[in-house]
């Protein structure tokens, strides 16, 4: 294993403003108009001094009651939220299973999103062309492709989303509850892209709440609990602490 990390988090701390809910009259706003300007509420630590290294190579779950931090470290690995403080080092590319299907165009046909979105994920339309064929069999939508996106259900919009993600070449990918993607039959298949990532050497950051996905494929767990983090490293350890909550 290299000894660089590919991703080094240090100190990570992310906090959210709740505003408190007010219902001030007209005539409180009329008389005291500073108050149209001022937000009450106060500062959410959602993560607190996250310390963590992960390698090349590595396949290593995350897992933790919901409220426990796991998307919101995920989106600030992605570059998706910035940490309120700390510091956070990627080395390599890198391909988010977050927000699956972001930037679809409900008005397009599925078959247009599948461009529209490969070329947000930063696949190049000659590459879209060679694998569409691909995409649309393991989404398992090929009746559907020229209905426009808006006439989906939901299943089936994550569905294209992840066949089209997965076809993007990267060093790390990182994967937020994508297990609950399709029915039983589906997810298998996905098992089966797992499988080869870790064949192929690549980094997967993967946060799940089922501990039988964590001791399949996962060298290394981390357990969050309250924003930090309680276990680290032990597989068995991790699965335990989730489990007793």
């Amino acid at each position: 294993m290299d000894n660089k990390p590919v991703i080094q988090i240090r100190n990570v701390k992310k906090s959210f403003f709740l505003p408190h809910e007010r219902h001030d009259t007209f005539i409180e706003y009329a008389t005291k108009p500073w108050k149209l300007f001022k937000r009450e509420g106060e500062q959410y630590e959602v993560l607190k001094d996250i310390d963590l290294d992960i390698y090349p190579g590595e396949f290593i779950g995350i897992m933790g009651r919901n409220g426990s931090g796991k998307s919101t470290l995920l989106k600030i690995m992605a570059g998706i939220y910035e940490p309120t403080s700390g510091k956070v080092k990627i080395n390599g590319s890198m391909v988010p299973f977050l927000e699956l299907g972001v930037g679809f165009n409900p008005e397009l046909t599925a078959r247009e999103n599948v461009y529209l979105n490969g070329i947000i994920l930063g696949m190049k339309k000659s590459m879209l062309k060679e694998k569409y064929k691909e995409i649309v069999e393991f989404a398992e939508l090929e009746k559907f492709m020229d209905m426009t996106l808006k006439n989906f259900s939901s299943g089936m919009q994550v569905r294209l989303a992840f066949s089209i993600a997965i076809m993007a070449d990267a060093d790390i990918y990182i994967l937020d509850e994508v297990l609950a993607v399709g029915d039983v039959a589906f997810q298998e298949k996905c098992f089966d892209i797992f499988k080869g990532y870790k064949k192929k050497g690549k980094t997967v950051v993967l946060v799940t709440h089922s501990p039988g996905a964590v001791e399949r494929f996962c060298d290394r767990a981390v357990f969050l609990k309250d924003g930090r983090v309680h276990e680290y490293d032990s597989i068995d350890g991790a699965v335990k602490a989730y489990l007793e909550g």
